[in-house]
């Protein structure tokens, strides 16, 4: 399948999402009736509480999960129209997870190389030398140049979601999904792993992003638009400047919210209920 040329990355329509409540013995909707759209190139932000269904439209996105309802265009490909094995060589997917699948023995060289097959192990028969120059390359771009022969356990948290960002990129994906990439990292790491974020707009040929987060302090400049989540249906959507506010955002977090803005940047304070 050769790299799929559309000016939409992502369009979902009235999509529902059900799963079985083995205590109420009913179906339960985990996403409930999502019609939202990524244009190429866009960079976008998913925001809401634990359980408002941010995961499972990352699955969706990413061509992991059929909807049981309405329907999924992925880099212009209907779901259920294409074979979604190739579909998502061309989409980029990072999530905390993705750490535990590799060797300890592997360095953080052979992890960004296995982006460039598409899997778990190393292949050498199928890396080639453009292969091995954009590995550099992209561990140069992120700050990981110095650590590329060390091994990816003994990575700083930091050094391994910025290695894990690399791999994703190998193949020059259209689409990069992101599921709460800064989780669990000191300040420093999660200001690297922003700025490589923000690096890539600037990018020929960017790709369209979709950054899953809790928080507003995670987002990088490069965030122009912003759905917000709640109990699985659309809380808010559009330009970030509009949603990021204290009114929708008190709305989608059920609590009182104030938010700032500095150089670009989100922060955002919220007052319990207690």
């Amino acid at each position: 399948m050769h790299p799929p040329s559309s000016s939409e990355a992502l369009a979902l329509d009235g999509v529902t999402v059900w799963e079985w409540d083995q205590r109420s013995r009913e179906r339960r909707p985990i996403l409930d009736d999502i019609s939202w759209t990524v244009a190429a190139g866009q960079h976008w932000a998913v925001l809401g509480p634990n359980g408002a269904g941010k995961s499972t439209l990352v699955d969706v996105a990413a061509g992991l999960l059929h909807p049981s309802r309405g329907s999924v265009r992925i880099l212009g490909a209907t779901v259920g129209r294409v074979d979604l094995r190739s579909l998502r060589e061309h989409i980029g997917h990072v999530d905390v997870g993705t750490e535990e699948a590799f060797s300890p023995r592997r360095t953080a060289l052979e992890v960004v190389l296995t982006g460039a097959t598409g899997t778990i192990q190393v292949l050498p028969e199928r890396i080639d030398d453009p292969a091995l120059d954009r590995a550099a390359q992209l561990l140069e771009q992120f700050g990981c140049a110095a650590v590329a022969s060390h091994r990816f356990a003994s990575c700083s948290q930091g050094e391994r979601r910025r290695v894990l960002l690399a791999r994703a990129l190998m193949r020059r994906p259209p689409l990069l999904l992101l599921d709460e990439p800064a989780d669990g990292l000191d300040l420093p790491g999660r200001e690297a792993l922003l700025a490589a974020l923000a690096g890539l707009a600037d990018e020929p040929q960017a790709p369209a992003v979709v950054l899953v987060t809790h928080h507003l302090e995670e987002l990088p400049p490069s965030i122009a638009h912003v759905l917000l989540l709640r109990e699985g249906r659309v809380s808010a959507c559009g330009a970030a400047a509009s949603v990021l506010s204290a009114e929708p955002l008190s709305a989608c977090f059920g609590v009182p919210i104030t938010v700032a803005r500095s150089g670009g940047r989100w922060a955002a304070r919220a007052t319990p209920s207690w």
